[in-house]
């Protein structure tokens, strides 16, 4: 499926799909399950996942600056506390709402 729109609405991402459903996503919950690989983790080619230290989010970080589209499978959030590094695709945002 392919979003025809997005918006920010309050605390909220709201996608509206080529097949007439809509999503609503809250923005701590996108902040949350960012799936950068400072965020979540890398493999290594062993296959072992390495983590970073957990970062506390701040009020800021559940706040949406701005996005971009990544080509026609994604979008690119740059958050309130700088973070902009996770690719959300939309098959991602519909597996975790």
């Amino acid at each position: 499926m392919k979003p025809l729109d997005i918006q920010q609405i309050g605390n909220e991402l709201a996608i509206k799909w080529d097949s007439g459903e809509e999503t609503f996503v809250s923005l701590l919950k996108l902040r949350e399950e960012c799936p950068c690989a400072v965020c979540k983790g890398e493999v290594d080619v062993m296959g072992h996942l390495h983590i970073g230290p957990a970062s506390k989010l701040s009020a800021a970080s559940a706040t949406l600056r701005s996005f971009s589209y990544v080509g026609g499978y994604g979008i690119k959030p740059v958050w309130g506390d700088g973070h902009s590094s996770g690719i959300y695709s939309f098959d991602y945002i519909r597996r975790i709402v």
